[in-house]
């Protein structure tokens, strides 16, 4: 497989297994409130409430696999959220297999409207995004990023929430395996549609498009556009400690540009007070 194969396959692992900054907290029947996937939900951390996410993503015909872990924090309540998301892989091409470290986020959300107990509830993050992946193994860009995201949360019934996300990332001098340089941009629209079927078991289907550029040459760039539904399920167990575990599982399916890519996906949160 040639780099440029390489690279775009890489993307299309990246951008469909991050997860960066879904977060929430706990309703007062203790149901699952937040724990989407690959769309960001629009709920900060309450004051004196960590969540831990892990998420592991393992995809059909190559043995690829994209993991990260999020954790974040309120500073000091609902108003404010800080959390980092750090990213692993193993890629396969014709030259065998890279595995490591990808580049890190380092996240801040605010709380402009709402609550996790509001009908509806917005709160724009940006990240930095740091490039401690090895681009030359396609696991990382090889350039400082920043992106945007506006994710916005509505109570359509209460058995019924819908979560819409609006992104943007910059990335300044983004490297290919040759090493060869330029500036990238992606662009991302999501929705999703969560179904309580109980407070602790939920169904859920998320829709994410995104379009990225890869490295094509020196100063040249090439877009790259990847469309996925996830469908999945969730479900919380709530220890007396105040600790709630929800693990998940869903099965991305790509449609349009992704057309015949599958993966497995999974999910596992620990939300405890920290105080």
């Amino acid at each position: 497989m040639n780099g440029s194969l390489t690279v775009r396959k890489h993307l299309n692992r990246v951008l469909l297994a991050v997860v960066v900054g879904s977060a929430g907290e706990t309703g007062a029947e203790d149901s699952i409130q937040d724990n989407s996937f690959l769309i960001e939900e629009a709920y900060n951390q309450e004051r004196g409430v960590v969540q831990h996410i892990a998420t592991f993503t393992r995809f059909s015909g190559g043995g690829d696999w994209v993991s990260s872990f999020t954790q974040e924090w309120p500073v000091p309540d609902v108003r404010h959220q800080l959390s980092y998301t750090l990213a692993a892989a193993e890629l396969y091409d014709d030259a065998g297999s890279k595995r490591g470290f990808g580049d890190v986020a380092i996240n801040y959300r605010y709380q402009v409207v709402g609550d996790g107990s509001a009908t509806v509830a917005l709160a724009p993050r940006v990240s930095l995004l740091l490039p401690t992946g090895d681009d030359a193994s396609g696991l990382g860009t090889g350039a400082v990023g920043v992106s945007f995201n506006l994710p916005t949360s509505v109570v359509l019934h209460p058995r019924v929430v819908t979560h819409f996300n609006l992104g943007a990332a910059w990335l300044r001098g983004a490297r290919d395996g040759a090493g060869n340089k330029a500036d990238l941009t992606l662009y991302s629209i999501g929705q999703s549609v969560v179904g309580l079927v109980t407070p602790r078991f939920n169904v859920l289907a998320e829709f994410v498009f995104n379009s990225g550029e890869v490295v094509t040459g020196a100063g040249t760039r090439e877009r790259v556009e990847t469309f996925f539904v996830n469908p999945g399920i969730r479900w919380a167990h709530n220890l007396k400690s105040g600790l709630q575990i929800v693990p998940g599982i869903a099965v991305p399916l790509g449609l349009g540009p992704s057309s015949g890519s599958r993966a497995v996906f999974f999910y596992l949160s620990f939300e405890h007070p920290f105080k």
